[in-house]
Parts: C-alpha cells; structure tokens; sequence
C-alpha cells in the first residue's frame, strides 16, 4: 500500500496538487469529488496554541510509549532458546492459515476502495 492511498482513506481527503488550472490560468478549488467550486483563495498565516491539558496528554502518551516494549521479551527470548536448541517447530498449517487470512483481508479491503 502506497503511503499516500492511507493518507487519502485516514482523512478522506485527495492527495497531490489541491487545485486545477482552467484555460486563462486562474486556480480554481476543488471539493471532495473533483468538481471546481470557485477561485482558490490562499489562506492567511495561521497560528495553533496546544491547552496546557492537551500537553499534558502528549506527554503521557509520549512516555508511555517509551517506556512500553513493542513485543515480549521473555517470549523472544523462549523462542530463540528453542531455535538455537533445535526444538522450535513451526506449524506450517497455521502459517499457511494465516498467510490465506492476510490476502483475504487484502484483496477485501481493495474491492471496499474501488
């Protein structure tokens, strides 16, 4: 999946140049569907201010993230024990399971886009 097809599905919103140019030139704005709605008009600088409890949150999110493991160690640390033993079985059944499962999924989410 091509990163700019996830941005366009998360925010339902195009990709790419926002606007089109006709005949003599002028910039026309587009809405969602691709039809020209008028004269673009460039937006005026802008400033954001984040709420003290809106930092807060990044905060604690941001240290929870650090702090939290992306996967267990102790179960790494099981299978590379086994492999290295000789004793890790794979299950070739289950991959195969889950390997159908993802395509599956893959191929339904791209009938939903079309």
């Amino acid at each position: 999946m091509k990163i700019t097809d996830s941005i366009k599905n998360i925010t339902g919103l195009s990709v790419g140049s926002g606007a089109s140019s006709n005949k003599t030139g002028n910039a026309n704005s587009t809405n969602n569907t691709g039809k020209a709605t008028g004269p673009a008009v460039a937006p005026e600088a802008s400033s954001v201010k984040i709420s003290p409890l809106s930092s807060q949150l990044q905060s604690l999110l941001q240290t929870q993230i650090s702090t939290s493991s992306a996967f267990d160690t102790q179960k790494v640390e099981a299978i590379k024990r086994a492999i290295t033993g000789g004793q890790f079985q794979v299950d070739s059944e289950k991959v195969a399971s889950g390997l159908i499962t993802s395509v599956q999924n893959l191929l339904q989410s791209r009938n939903n886009q079309a």
